[in-house]
């Protein structure tokens, strides 16, 4: 126990971490029968793991506001398509 308090954790590791977590979640709860909430969190936990992507591995969460705006409504527009196209589908 003692070894893993004396290695610190950088921010890019604990987000490789993190989005590891979020993918088997993900990919737990989409196996399962699919219903339009399960698949609404499988969308939003996918959205985070996009957030995640764009701050830590683009380099993006320390530039102006204004980029990472962009890239949220990006993300935003990409995910509204995809829950427009499974809920016509």
């Amino acid at each position: 126990m003692k070894l893993l308090q004396a290695i610190p954790l950088r921010p890019c590791t604990a987000s490789w971490l993190l989005l590891l977590g979020l993918t088997t979640i993900t990919f737990e709860l989409g196996s399962n029968a699919p219903s339009q909430a399960l698949m609404a969190a499988v969308l939003a936990l996918t959205l985070v793991k996009g957030q995640l992507v764009v701050s830590y591995f683009m380099g993006l969460r320390r530039v102006r506001p204004v980029w990472r705006l962009v890239m949220a409504a990006y993300l935003a527009a990409v995910g509204g398509v995809i829950a427009i196209a499974y809920l016509t589908a």
